[in-house]
């Protein structure tokens, strides 16, 4: 019987630190996981951060290269506009050299023979 009743007392005392530490540990448990979601929370809020700074680089650069295109389109606009009243420059003077050619060639048909002749004289020979 003695053995019955130390064998109880053992089962008591064990039942009562159980039930002392189970708050604890709980406890324990609760504060680890707290500490774990804080620790998630702040490296979320760091990535968050990074995210948000490396779109707006992204989005800075997106902007940076649609201005240099915008640039570089007037740029060529630019330059095909100037060719274009180059070329009608070009054939303007063209057109008034032919008008002066010919008003010459009306009032001294000679010239037109000469300069046909010159012009097959050059025309043949090799660089000068």
């Amino acid at each position: 019987m003695e053995t019955l009743v130390i064998v109880i007392v053992i089962v008591v005392v064990l039942a009562v630190i159980a039930l002392v530490m189970l708050p604890r540990m709980r406890g324990r448990a609760t504060e680890r996981k707290r500490v774990e979601a804080q620790h998630h929370l702040e490296e979320a809020n760091e990535r968050s951060a990074r995210a948000e700074s490396a779109q707006a680089a992204a989005e800075e650069q997106a902007a940076r290269a649609r201005r240099e295109r915008a640039e570089a389109e007037l740029r060529a606009s630019d330059n095909e506009r100037d060719a274009q009243q180059r070329m009608a420059e070009a054939e303007r003077e063209r057109a008034e050299a032919q008008r002066l050619q010919e008003r010459a060639s009306t009032l001294d048909p000679r010239l037109r023979e000469d300069r046909t002749a010159q012009s097959e004289r050059t025309d043949g020979d090799p660089i000068r």
